[in-house]
């Protein structure tokens, strides 16, 4: 089954590298399922029909699901699609997986009646076919040198790299693991994988060490060698493969007998083998015994255990020449002169070994030692046929890349050509070393292995480099460099500056570079702005000067030079301005100019400052649903005012739907559209569309869609069926709470002030994820989510760029206190209201017994109708009702200093470190979050006093209850927010206010109502009908038009 559009299984792997995986069992069949329609499976079922040398078999779905979950294929539209896979020859069986029925599959069978099935493939010479993630035929490859060779990585074997030998022994297989995706990268075909030390548990160390491996995509995308002297080392390593891999290695120095068992085991696993040339006797150091023990272990593998020569690799091995023993000295020449004639006695094998072993006597002295390899394998690959080697991928040399004095020495020494070439070889090692150490001192020819720096180009070329690397260190030198080089200090900013933004514009849009780094090329571009206005400032000045004029009437917000005027504003009530910061530096850095107001900026104010600094474009930003009521405000104020500007609309709790239908309708004109914005990777072509030449054939598309998104819209209305506020209730959740009783009495009931925990207490909560969303980097599968972020292709090394940095800052606040933790919890006798729609809140467990209650809060059901027996939830559900002694909690947590750090940032043109600071500070407050209701659920309340879960756990809500924020999708009412501040005094207690639109403040603050029963879920409420917010604004006492107004996300009906 493939998951996706990718081509891929759950587990990654392409459809062809599954069937190598497989093909050692002589499948009748294999082909594609489930998952996709029959449309979209074409282009895999075709690959699958030209990779599989059996019957190939296509179950698709009735199409791809509808938004309802259904299918809407038709009979006849699943048999034409099928067609092409007739007509092409594609399948041998055919049928119908999800959404398809009996008229389905008759429709198919007709359509087959007029065609052959796909023949069987024609034998051909066999191949060696391995499969990681991908699929690789061995005959087919070559290496990055241009030969035909496959390059084993020997950089995670103990023998062959000090450096991962010590992360091994150390056990730090993380770092371990970067070992070997730098062995992908630098030309690994195949991984060889080497624990073997008398000191290291090895069969342990193997498995976890191939089962973090296949985790990764970056290293399992390519096939491994598992390597081992002890048997049952590679097995267990082979059992925790997915692909089709090589066992390195088997040989008949343990008897036949048991080199026959260990064959047909790895037979029967579908492993490629490799075969030492050992016997009883011991290694085969000559010609003649490297022949006869490849000969003799060909026939017991291919004549007893049936195993297929095109999966046997035979290593003759590879020895050590020029140890100045002389009968060492021809075993260059032995090896090459075997592998021709194994090649030619034992059909399709493979020919195989350790090249490092060859020059082992001139370790220390890479140069050398890659010399004499270059020269030993282009002989031993193009004349003899050698094909596998296990190698230095990054440091292998091709033959015309070794010096003329080297090669001629390496290749006497090879080929054993002269008695002396051991001496030769020494004697040039010998220069190569003291070269090395005159290189290391600085001295004599270190100029000629100098290389060259960007800090040697001229002053304006530096400055493009720093901008598109985002390197502000020396900014304001070559500032001024290249100030003296020009007539005005304003042709800086045109000239290499912009040329330099321009190049940052140009990789952002065009997918190649991502927002931290542009949000890094944006700090140095404001630094080396502000190093420059003085002079700017100084220059219109002595103009003015000249000109008569007197120079204190200079303007100091001249924006002329500007490609268009942008004003940001987070609207009233709303704090929040992260991603409004984002957009900004974005489009500061495609040369607008951004008036950035700041957040809760009042209707008001938007519409003084937009005319004030005559604006091209009005962008609005919010994060709580209020918001979404506030931007309608405005847009109507813009409309009944006659502004004329383009109106964007972002943030978090913003939609393109809510835009079209509930915004856009207020305002937008042909001249002054209203355009919803996803995130700031989008800001620069829309607002340059807007402003552009092509603005009318944009703002017309733009039209269309929204004109027929408001149709959908009020067509799903008209479809979609609502249930009564009483129907709904009727089929409320009904806990048995006899049965599941309510949690304990809390062990703190009141409430309780949290402010002795650090932000270095909370670290090991924090979940990254969010971290990434916010800065625009989302890794593609199967490289979805942190940590596995850092292994996609495309934002992987950039994310950790970025993470490292978020680490760096996070060292710092918690260093110097600069942010802190407060907030304040409360558990409270509760019971679910009479009517069940509401918990009644009790300042004691008296009040509780004489029904007097303290606070009540209110909650909303589900009304949409479900196709299922579901229940139609509310949050009152999951407390019990009087009669019960049941509690609620809740809490409201903050992190202070943010503010103070962004000011400071700001001051110092930092807009990367600002936004930095501000995403941390929302991470940070998360975490605090998770952590405090931990406590609660162990300590405070305790109901779970025995709870072992470790952090990924606690992320994926492995434990009992639950806790729904105000607001947001299981209570979409801010207003209950109310309620809970007056409950807890969390203003008074722990300094945390509420805006006039309910939003927190400081802006990274969380809140929560806490629920402690084990049936307690998060859900959606949904849409809601009148009747039920008539009932639920007379709970609240409220006026009914300002129910409708908190509420106006969710409702199904049009207020008045």
């Amino acid at each position: 089954t493939l998951v996706d559009q990718s081509g891929r299984t759950l587990s990654g792997q392409t459809g062809e590298a599954f069937y190598a995986s497989i093909r050692h069992s002589k499948p009748m069949a294999v082909g594609i399922n489930c998952a996709l329609g029959t449309k979209q499976m074409t282009p895999f079922i075709e690959r699958m029909s030209k990779a599989a040398e059996c019957f190939v078999l296509a179950y698709s779905n009735a199409g791809l699901p509808n938004v309802m979950g259904g299918y809407d294929d038709t009979p006849e539209d699943m048999a034409e699609q099928y067609k092409a896979f007739f007509e092409n020859g594609y399948v041998n069986f055919v049928g119908g997986c999800c959404g398809s029925t009996p008229p389905h599959i008759k429709a198919i069978r007709d359509m087959t009646a007029k065609y052959s099935p796909r023949p069987l493939p024609k034998k051909t010479k066999p191949k060696m076919w391995l499969s990681g993630l991908e699929d690789m035929k061995v005959e087919d490859q070559h290496n990055h040198l241009g030969l035909p060779f496959l390059n084993v990585g020997e950089r995670c074997n103990i023998a062959g790299s000090m450096k991962f030998k010590k992360l091994m022994m150390a056990g730090d297989y993380e770092s371990a693991m970067d070992i070997a995706k730098k062995q992908v990268e630098d030309g690994a075909h195949v991984i060889d994988i080497n624990v073997d030390d008398g000191l290291l548990d090895g069969l342990a160390a193997m498995q976890k060490f191939v089962k973090i491996a296949v985790t990764d995509p970056e290293v399992s995308k390519v096939p491994f060698m598992l390597d081992a002297s002890k048997f049952e080392i590679v097995l267990a390593g082979l059992k925790w493969c997915q692909g089709k891999c090589i066992v390195n290695s088997i040989s008949l120095k343990v008897g036949e007998e048991l080199f026959i068992e260990h064959a047909t085991l790895l037979r029967k696993h579908g492993a490629a083998v490799v075969v030492m040339a050992f016997d009883e006797k011991g290694q085969a150091a000559t010609e003649e015994d490297k022949v006869r023990i490849c000969k003799r272990s060909y026939d017991i593998l291919v004549e007893k255990v049936h195993f297929p020569p095109e999966d046997i690799i035979f290593d003759p091995n590879v020895l050590t020449i020029g140890t100045g023993l002389e009968e060492h000295n021809n075993y260059g020449v032995d090896f090459i002169n075997a592998t021709k004639k194994i090649k030619e006695q034992c059909p399709y094998v493979k020919i195989s070994g350790g090249i490092s072993n060859l020059s082992f006597g001139f370790r220390g002295v890479m140069k050398i030692r890659e010399s004499i390899h270059a020269v030993f394998l282009h002989h031993a690959i193009l004349e003899a046929g050698m094909d596998v080697g296990i190698v230095n991928a990054k440091e292998m040399l091709a033959i015309d890349e070794v010096d003329p004095e080297i090669r001629k020495a390496a290749d006497d020494l090879v080929f054993n050509k002269s008695p002396d070439a051991t001496e030769v070889m020494l004697d040039l090692t010998r220069k190569e070393k003291e070269a090395i150490e005159v290189r290391k001192k600085g001295g004599g020819a270190a100029s000629e292995v100098k290389k060259s720096s960007w800090r040697d180009l001229d002053a304006k070329k530096r400055l493009e480099h720093a901008l598109v690397n985002g390197i502000s260190e020396f900014v304001d030198k070559d500032v001024e460099e290249a100030r003296q080089t020009v007539n005005r200090p304003l042709e800086v900013i045109e000239g290499p500056l912009m040329d330099g933004m321009n190049v940052v514009g140009d990789l952002f849009g065009s997918g190649k570079m991502f927002l931290p780094q542009v949000i890094k090329s944006a700090r140095v571009m404001k630094k080396a702005v502000a190093y420059l206005l003085p002079f700017m400032d100084k220059e219109k000045k002595d103009n003015m000067v000249k000109m008569g004029l007197n120079p204190d009437d200079f303007d100091e917000n001249d924006d002329s030079n500007y490609a268009g005027k942008v004003l940001m504003a987070t609207v009233k009530g709303d704090v929040h301005d992260i991603g409004k910061n984002i957009v900004a530096v974005v489009l500061g850095c495609n040369n607008f100019k951004v008036y950035d107001i700041g957040v809760m900026c009042s209707c008001e104010l938007i519409l003084e400052k937009a005319k004030e600094y005559d604006v091209d474009v009005i962008g609005l930003s919010g994060l709580i649903t209020p918001s979404l009521d506030e931007m309608v405000v405005v847009a109507k104020e813009l409309s009944k005012g006659g502004f004329k500007q383009p109106l964007l609309i972002g943030g978090a709790t913003t939609s393109k739907m809510h835009t079209a239908v509930k915004i856009s309708p207020n305002y937008t004109t042909n001249d002054h559209p209203v355009v919803h914005v996803l995130d700031a990777s989008r800001s620069v072509t829309v607002v340059s569309s807007l402003l552009g030449e092509g603005k009318a054939d944009f703002v017309e598309e733009l039209g269309e869609e929204y004109e027929e998104m408001r149709e959908d819209y009020y067509a799903g209305l008209e479809d979609r069926y609502f249930l009564s506020h009483e129907q709904a209730m009727e089929q409320k959740l009904k806990i048995n709470f006899d049965e599941s009783p309510p949690a304990p009495t809390p062990k703190k009931m009141g409430v309780t002030l949290i402010d002795s925990v650090t932000i270095e207490d909370i670290v090991p909560f924090i979940d990254w994820n969010p971290f990434f969303q916010t800065w625009e980097l989302r890794g593609r599968y199967p490289n979805r989510g942190y940590p596995k972020i850092f292994n996609d292709e495309t934002v992987g090394s950039e994310a950790k760029k970025l993470f490292d940095d978020a680490q760096k800052m996070m060292k710092e606040i918690i260093r110097d206190k600069s942010m802190w933790l407060k907030g304040v919890v409360g558990l409270f006798a509760a019971n679910c209201s009479s009517d069940g729609e509401d918990v009644n809140v009790y300042e004691s467990e008296a009040d509780r017994e004489a029904g007097k209650v303290w606070k009540s809060f209110c909650m909303l059901r589900q009304q949409a109708e479900k196709e299922s027996d579901d229940a139609y939830l509310s949050l009152a559900d999951f407390v019990a009702p009087a009669g019960f002694k049941d509690h609620l909690g809740m809490f409201a947590v903050s992190c202070f200093g943010c503010d103070e750090l962004v000011a400071k940032y700001e001051s110092e043109n930092d807009d990367y470190s600002k936004i930095m600071a501000q995403a941390l500070a929302d991470r940070f407050v998360e975490a605090f979050a998770e952590k405090l209701h931990l406590d609660i659920r162990t300590s405070l309340w305790g109901y779970a006093p025995d709870e072992q879960l470790n952090e990924a756990d606690l992320l994926k809500i492995k434990y009992d209850g639950i806790r729904p924020a105000p607001g947001y999708p299981s209570q979409p009412d801010h207003t209950e927010k109310s309620t809970m501040w007056h409950t807890i005094q969390a203003k008074e207690l722990a300094g945390i206010e509420l805006s006039e639109s309910l939003s927190m403040m400081p802006a990274s603050s969380v809140s929560a109502l806490v629920f402690s029963h084990p049936e307690s879920e998060y859900f959606a409420v949904g849409q809601v009908g009148r009747d039920q917010v008539e009932s639920y604004a007379k709970r609240k006492g409220m006026e009914l038009s300002l129910a409708e107004r908190w509420l106006s996300p969710i409702l199904n009906y049009e207020r008045d």
